[in-house]
């Protein structure tokens, strides 16, 4: 299927925001990147935001797209060790 419906995207607001909260509550696998951590998270946080938004607006794909970046940070923090997590459903990590 290449449609967005409201079910998919339901899915991915669920997977993505199950992802940013077990990073954020995860440790930090490098201390030394704090600053890059509290970065990271802040942008996750700002993309999942826009989603909202754009979903109010009824803007399903950019909705979807936002997310697709919001978990595209969420990987790439878990692959810098930024984020210690050990999901393989919500990271490619492990």
């Amino acid at each position: 299927m290449n449609t967005i419906t409201q079910e998919k995207l339901k899915k991915y607001f669920q997977v993505t925001t199950d992802a940013y909260t077990m990073a954020k509550a995860s440790g930090n696998r490098l201390p030394s990147l704090k600053e890059q951590r509290e970065d990271f998270l802040d942008m996750i946080q700002r993309y999942i935001k826009d989603a909202e938004h754009f979903e109010k607006k009824g803007e399903i794909v950019d909705a979807f797209a936002a997310l697709n970046y919001a978990h595209g940070w969420l990987d790439a923090g878990a692959r810098l060790g930024l984020f210690d997590v050990h999901d393989s459903k919500l990271f490619t990590v492990d």
